[in-house]
């Protein structure tokens, strides 16, 4: 009891308001965070009826025209007779794109992941409409050329009206009511990527307004001049009322936890998120994850996307089918650049290079060799630059277009690399990264790829070693086959730079 009450003292002590607020002012700030939720009823609202359209004019495309001749169908249909069709089909559309939390206020600024989103949701929905009309045998029996058409026109319709939304949110006067205010408690170094974070996208749904020193009056290192600093922690109260503030963020990992407690106390007093920067995770935060044991709340890290034998199996599938693909369509390529590469530098046509391949094994990795054969006379081992002098000239065209790497379906075909993942490095290179960088080693928890996502994202040979591994971890923590298939994608499609 004597804890609790001394505790008390330290709240009323470091949170004593200054100033109090009208009524006025509080109906203004609660209309404000109304207002992100009122923008999501919205943009419900349009998607319902942008999903009913697109369905009656799925079914006048399907049963008014031409098309009409298309197939076997019922007798008498009539638009009364499909209209349980289009508000169920409605109704299960909405569903899907509510379970993709398509209408979380706070995030409805960012259009690239949603617009995305759009495009799956109707895909799933089509499946999932006409799988469950054929399994409970729906009269009169659904047309598949309707529920075809239906997807197209939903997934056009819904894409065109949530851009044109998108942009009607972008309007600044919009955009600045839809962003979460947040206050820093302490400044550290994930403090400052967090702001660097939100200053370079300007959809995000967040905004730094301010940063307050810790209890203890001070700061893990100076804030930057781009932020608002408040002096004194005593004010946090008068603080949060007047620059409506949304969120708190602890922060310094530094801050005592009866402070931590006294501001988490005050925040749901106040309606406010309270967070904390998990510092003493410098780890996977997105696989964190909260649990109990025995009631008592137990926080570490969750299992990763491949951790998981379905996930697995379906990467290993895809590999499979994949590398059986590309081997038969490269075995021309490796043929014609292998010829070219001998006329050039008489010599093997392929190089085995060691590697680090998953859970630190090494395996050797195939290319069609684009460097003279003297290359390493030296013993020098380094990686290879733009205008590396070793290089022979069909190898430099050879790696513009990454045919040297084709002969990897192989590997990929053995089960030592994957078509996607984080690309593998010689043991000779990397013997110090687990001491220089952090989390180097999370990379080999799974196979190494021909491709990767820092690949697509420009990241190979040569480049910012710390922004390769920080992509190399997104992609391990957010591993999907949608992902996969995307950064297979862009390896067609994208013009790389020499590396």
């Amino acid at each position: 009891m004597r804890v609790e009450k001394t505790l008390e003292i330290e709240v009323t002590e470091a949170v004593r308001p200054e100033v109090a607020l009208s009524r006025a002012d509080l109906g203004l700030m609660d209309a404000g965070r109304q207002f992100p939720h009122r923008v999501a009823f919205l943009c419900f609202a349009g998607d319902a009826a942008v999903a009913f359209a697109c369905l009656l004019v799925a079914y006048l495309v399907r049963f008014d025209t031409p098309l009409s001749n298309l197939g076997v169908e019922a007798p008498g249909i009539v638009l009364s007779s499909y209209s349980n069709y289009i508000i169920f089909g409605t109704a299960s559309l909405l569903l899907v794109l509510a379970q993709k939390q398509m209408y979380d206020g706070t995030w409805l600024l960012h259009k690239r992941a949603p617009l995305r989103d759009v495009m799956v949701a109707s895909l799933v929905w089509g499946t999932g409409f006409l799988g469950f009309s054929l399994f409970f045998k729906f009269q009169p029996p659904l047309s598949r050329v309707y529920v075809t058409l239906a997807t197209i026109t939903a997934m056009s319709g819904l894409y065109t009206w949530r851009r044109l939304f998108y942009y009607f949110l972008r309007r600044e006067s919009i955009a600045g009511k839809l962003r979460q205010r947040i206050l820093v408690v302490g400044w550290t170094s994930y403090a400052q990527r967090l702001k660097e974070i939100i200053e370079k996208d300007p959809c995000h749904p967040y905004e730094m307004v301010a940063c307050v020193p810790t209890p203890e009056g001070s700061f893990d290192r100076e804030p930057p001049r781009g932020i608002q600093r408040i002096d004194s922690y005593r004010s946090i109260r008068r603080v949060l009322s007047a620059l409506a503030v949304d969120i708190v963020l602890v922060a310094d990992g530094n801050v005592r936890v009866e402070h931590w407690e006294a501001l988490a106390s005050l925040c749901e007093k106040e309606l406010i998120q309270f967070k904390v920067v998990p510092s003493y995770f410098s780890i996977l935060v997105s696989g964190l994850h909260l649990d109990t044991l025995s009631g008592i709340p137990i926080l570490g890290l969750s299992r990763l996307p491949l951790d998981r034998t379905s996930n697995k199996l379906v990467k290993r599938l895809l590999d499979i089918a994949g590398a059986t693909l590309g081997i038969l369509l490269s075995a021309p390529l490796v043929a014609i650049f292998g010829a070219l590469v001998y006329l050039e530098s008489p010599g093997p046509i392929l190089y085995r290079q060691r590697r680090i391949g998953r859970n630190g094994k090494v395996f050797q990795m195939l290319k069609i060799r684009s460097m003279r054969l003297d290359a390493e006379k030296d013993g020098k081992i380094g990686w290879s630059t733009k205008d590396d002098p070793r290089r022979l000239r069909i190898g430099a065209f050879m790696r513009k277009w990454n045919i040297d790497e084709t002969p990897q379906f192989w590997n990929v075909l053995k089960g030592e690399m994957s078509l996607v993942g984080p690309r593998p490095e010689r043991p000779e290179l990397i013997k110090d990264f687990k001491h220089e960088i952090p989390h180097y080693h999370v990379r080999h928890t799974v196979k190494p790829g021909i491709t990767g996502w820092a690949q697509v994202n420009g990241l190979r040979g040569d480049t910012d070693l710390t922004q390769r591994i920080a992509h190399d971890l997104y992609y391990v923590e957010h591993w999907n086959l949608l992902f996969d298939l995307q950064t297979l994608l862009l390896t067609l499609v994208k013009n790389k730079n020499a590396a």
